[in-house]
């Protein structure tokens, strides 16, 4: 614990050190395929909750790897982490992975930072990324197992290119960081899912909403949270008629 750290300092170092945790593991050696994935989860995790227990005694805490409890609903300060997102991209040796450790204040994404342990890279919104000119043509990520119908019928209409990718916070990332334009994502997520991703997309100046427009809530009672949108503003209101006028056949 730090003595008078910032929230945005928190979630950043927290963010690096379970990427550390997850990097070192996988390079031991010691586990494999599917077993890699579950002890790097249970190690990232412990290590984030008793650093959060110790430094923010009286926010309430979300993850993915610990037992809910809907207490933390009264509680308007709420950390919201997911200890490995993409666990398959992990176990598989790929760099299209992440760390996610946001605070959520009163429902709303406040802090992010989203470690990219896989590529060196730490995005926060303590120190937004200046966002690059739009890609031509347009690129918009997928999933690299189930991609949304939604986004494939929104990408052939506006012409955008389809990119697939690992981890909701890898994708969300390649936006921030101009490597692609639109991220919609229509298949099911959860609140440790988007939450870190959302806060830093914020920073950087990109729409962020659900695939209807309307906001993203988190601290919820039920964590889940099915659909996102994450891209250059400039294309907000293009990608919200389209998605809303996909019906599935």
């Amino acid at each position: 614990m730090t003595v008078g750290e910032t929230d945005e300092h928190l979630a950043e170092r927290l963010a690096n050190a379970a990427g550390e945790i997850l990097l070192d593991l996988r390079a031991s050696g010691e586990f494999v395929d599917k077993a890699l994935g579950r002890v790097g989860d249970a190690r990232a995790n412990a290590m984030l909750m008793d650093e959060l227990r110790a430094a923010r005694p009286d926010d309430a805490i979300l993850s993915e790897e610990e037992k809910d409890n809907v207490a933390r609903c009264g509680v308007s300060r709420a950390w919201i982490v997911d200890p490995l997102d993409g666990t398959r991209e992990y176990s598989e040796g790929r760099s299209d992975w992440a760390v996610h450790v946001a605070l959520a204040v009163d429902g709303v994404p406040t802090v992010g930072a989203v470690a990219l342990p896989g590529l060196g890279l730490m995005l926060t919104s303590g120190s937004p990324t200046p966002l690059a000119p739009a890609n031509a043509p347009l690129k918009m990520l997928v999933s690299r197992t189930r991609p949304a119908a939604e986004a494939v019928y929104v990408a052939e209409k506006m012409g955008a290119d389809l990119v697939a990718m690992g981890s909701a916070g890898a994708k969300a990332m390649a936006v921030v960081r101009g490597e692609a334009d639109i991220y919609l994502h229509t298949g099911g997520q959860y609140e440790w899912d988007n939450c870190a991703p959302a806060a830093v997309a914020i920073a950087a100046g990109l729409h962020v909403s659900r695939a209807d427009g309307s906001p993203l809530v988190y601290n919820c009672a039920n964590p889940y949270l099915p659909d996102l949108l994450i891209c250059r503003k400039e294309l907000a209101d293009e990608v919200l008629r389209l998605a809303g006028e996909f019906v599935v056949e």
